[in-house]
Order: C-alpha cells, then structure tokens, then sequence
C-alpha cells in the first residue's frame, strides 16, 4: 500500500448536493480551494504525484476553520478477485485512519477514488457500474471508522462519475470528461509549485525491471560465470574483504563514468545510455558483490550530494541486469536505489523500488525497514546521519560495522538521502592488526541486535546473516548453479523501504 499519510469514510454522503465542500490545497504559499467532483478528480495526479491505473485510493480530509484539508494519501491495486474487495477496502481504510492516528491528526472525512481502465469490450460507464459496490465497501469500512466519504468518484477512460452526487447537470450519467492534463488551476499552481506528475507507477516500475530482450542471454551468462569465480572468495574469510574492496571500487569508477556521461532527453533514453555505459561483466561482479550485507551498507553511504544521481542511476541499471534466475539478487540494488531515491527526496521511487526489493525477496530485512518508514512519513536523516558516522569511523585499514541493522525497529526512525560532500575516502582491506568490526559502535548511534541480516559470531558467511546470495550459483553445467549452503543458512532473512 502507497501510505502518504492517512484515510477514511462513511457508508453516509457527507454534504455532497451537486458539488463537494471546498477543499484547501496548499503547495508551499498557494492555496487552491476545489469545489467540484471535476475538481477532485482533476486533483488526483497531483496529489499521488502519479495517476494512478487499476487503483482504489483514499484521501483523507482535515477540517481548518470550516473548510476541508488535503491530508494523507492511501493506494491499492484494486484485486482481480472480487471476494478480496472487502479485505482490500478494509485495510485501505484502516492503514490511512491508523497512520493519521499516530501522528496526533485523525481525519475528519475522507475522499475515495477507484480507477481502471476498460476491459475489450468494456466502456467506461460499464467499469464505472462494475466498480460501484468497491466504492461502497471504501465508503462502508471507513464509516466503520467514523469517517465518512464525502465523495466517491470512478475515473476511467478520460471520464469521471460520481457515486455521491444526483445531480446530472454536474455529473452526467455517461461521465463528464477529465480536463486535458497540465490546463486547470491546480496544475499551474503545481507545476509553479514545483510538483511533477511522473505519469505512471507501471512506467516507473518499467525503469528498475529486468530485461526481457535477447541481451538478458548474454547478462545470464556473465552471472554465471562471474559467480564461478567470485563466490569461492566470497566465501574465503581470507579473501572476502579484498572482493568487498574490488567492488566498491568498480561502483565508484562507474560513477565516475555515470556523471561523466553526455545527458540525454527522455527517460528511455536515459536509461539506455546507463546501460550501454555497463559492460555484463561489470554488472554481474557488482550484482554478486553487493549481496555481501556489509559491502551493500558501504555502498548506501553514496546517497546525497553529487554521490547521489550516479549512484541512483547504477542502482536501477543493476537491478535491470538481474535477470532469469538472477531475479532474487535484484533485492540488493533495489533496496540501495529505494534508500537514495528516499534521502534525495524521491518518496514516489523509494516506495515502488523498496516494494519491488520485497517482491524480489519478501525477507530482505534493510528493505522492509525502510519501506515501512517511509511509508510512515519518517524522516531518513537519522539514517544519513548513521551511514555518515559511519564512513567518518571506519579507519584506513580497518572497517566499521554496517549499519543494515541498524535501521530502527520503529520504522519512525530514518530514511531520508543527503549527500557525503567531497571524495569519498578508498577504503582498504581490513588486515589481521586491524581493529574487530565488532567493536562498540561510535557515540550516537544504535547498538545493532543480532538478527537477520547480521554477521553473527563464528558465521562463515559474507555479511548477510541468513545467507548469500552470490554463494547460491556454483555449478558448472552451463553456468547454472545449484543453490548450496554458506555458513549458517536458515531461510530467505537478509540484512536490510
């Protein structure tokens, strides 16, 4: 669930009579005051940030001096089973009504919207009745809550219809028409505002997505292959601290390759000149490198400055390179492109990348902390804040601990990019003389439990406290591997939003 803030709504219809109750918009110094379904739905991409496609959302409403405030914001795909419908509106209601409460501002009313586009051979106005009884369930569970739904609309198709308002003059029975996108008040108040509307979750999810072409053959096999020879030091206490080293480095050097690069217009391209910029080797000795906790933590300390897009624009390249069987190892880069997107502001990305690490592997601890706290609304410099206390502690020759773990448990502790301004210090190897990595962390910092995620004492493991990845392909029937065991293995737990 995409949690901006909070949520709830009524089985009742509020004051709704051919118009809604003005609502106040702030963007910075603007105020926008709406008055109309037409409005609100053109409100919607500006307050998500995105439009959103197959979507139920709540938005919740705060009552300043008689008139109603844009609060939080709640999102779910709307389910293909229909008998998911009530469990789905219920959690939506509830986890905006619950967030909102934790804050101290529990919503007074709310706004729902369900979104979807045809079927083939579907209109608009038959998705609009399809969808009717799911506004129903938003606006019954949030009057569970005791907060009504002043406003239920479907949008769909260009249109948008109202499930609160009688009036036709307003809202047609065949659907009004949306407003041709960038061309109403609120647009040009956002867009002097500076709020961007990134068009869809599906086009921002198609950027961090591994390739499907034919190059994905070629990536497979420098995995495998890398993999071969890079596990085996992985494993090695020996030499496990020289490939952490190889990897930062190779990160580091392709930033420079990064900020160095001709800039190019348009998404797409953008994303295809990183790529060309990537050689397979490149990216499959990074991929298996950052799945060592400790090296992914040193990695995450590249997250504000002029650290901050280059290291953002490897993470999603990496994450593209995770291909076929690799699809699990795309945890690691995602979660690194979730937390910078965070820290630099980016909370849409952060969400949609955190989310994807989780579907790549739903117990990567690092991502499931930072997923729930940005989805808290917390602030992340706590975790800057750690990462650079950090990077300033760790001794040439030596190393200090990663801070995966340290993350709090109450996800209201961190998250939030900014950036290590100058040249980042290279780190060496830790040698035999240097000091334990385990030694009491610096002042200001939280002691870090053992858990998943952490390296626990006596564990032959590379920095991951459940298992690495790297370690799972190792076969050389055509490069596949089996997975193995390495060290101490239970489950899926990874040391991570």
């Amino acid at each position: 669930m995409t949690n901006h803030s909070e949520t709830t709504g009524p089985s009742e219809n509020g004051d709704v009579t051919g118009g809604v109750q003005p609502l106040g918009h702030s963007a910075h110094d603007t105020q926008i005051t709406l008055r109309t379904p037409a409005e609100l739905a053109d409100a919607l991409p500006y307050l998500l940030g995105y439009r959103p496609e197959d979507s139920m959302v709540l938005v919740a409403l705060h009552d300043r001096g008689g008139r109603g405030r844009f609060g939080g914001r709640a999102r779910l795909g709307i389910p293909t089973n229909k008998d998911d419908w009530e469990s789905a509106a219920r959690q939506l209601a509830q986890g905006l009504t619950t967030g909102s409460e934790r804050r101290g501002n529990r919503p007074e009313q709310m706004v729902a919207y369900v979104c979807q586009e045809p079927s083939p051979g579907e209109t608009g106005r038959d998705v609009m009745h399809r969808l009717a009884p799911l506004a129903q369930l938003l606006r019954t569970e949030c009057g569970r809550l005791d907060v009504p739904v002043i406003e239920a609309l479907c949008v769909s198709e260009g249109r948008f219809w109202s499930y609160c308002c009688p009036a036709d003059e307003c809202c047609p029975p065949d659907g009004a028409p949306m407003g041709l996108p960038g061309t109403s008040v609120l647009a040009a108040a956002a867009t002097y505002a500076g709020i961007q509307v990134r068009g869809t979750l599906r086009e921002l999810r198609a950027r961090l997505q591994p390739w499907e072409s034919g190059a994905a053959l070629e990536q497979e096999g420098a995995l495998d292959r890398a993999g071969m020879a890079l596990v085996p030091r992985i494993l090695h206490d020996a030499s496990r601290a020289d490939v952490a080293e190889e990897t930062l480095a190779l990160a580091e050097q392709l930033m420079s390759r990064y900020a160095a690069a001709v800039p190019v217009s348009g998404v797409h391209q953008a994303d295809l000149r990183d790529d060309a910029l990537l050689a397979h080797a490149e990216a499959a000795l990074l991929i298996l490198g950052l799945q060592d906790r400790t090296t992914r933590d040193r990695a995450a300390a590249w997250m504000e400055g002029d650290e901050a897009g280059p290291a953002l624009r490897l993470w999603r390249a990496l994450a593209r390179r995770c291909v076929g069987p690799y699809g699990e190892h795309a945890a690691a880069p995602l979660t690194l492109a979730g937390w910078v997107a965070w820290s630099t502001g980016d909370d849409l990305e952060a969400r949609e990348a955190l989310a994807m690490a989780l579907g790549a592997d739903p117990e990567y601890l690092f991502a499931r902390l930072l997923h729930q706290a940005c989805n808290e609304g917390l602030d992340p410099e706590s975790i800057r804040r750690c990462l650079r206390t950090e990077d300033a502690g760790r001794e040439p020759g030596g190393s200090t601990e990663a801070v995966g773990d340290t993350a709090p448990a109450d996800p209201g502790t961190d998250h939030e990019p900014t950036a290590v301004s100058g040249t980042r210090r290279r780190r060496r190897a830790r040698t035999e003389d240097s000091p334990d990595p385990r030694r009491p962390r610096p002042e200001g910092t939280r002691p870090q439990p053992t858990g998943a995620g952490r390296t626990r004492p006596g564990s032959s493991r590379p920095g991951d406290g459940t298992r690495t990845r790297a370690a799972e392909r190792t076969d050389t029937r055509g490069g596949r591997a089996a997975r193995e065991d390495s060290g101490t293995r239970k489950g899926r737990g990874e040391g991570d939003e």
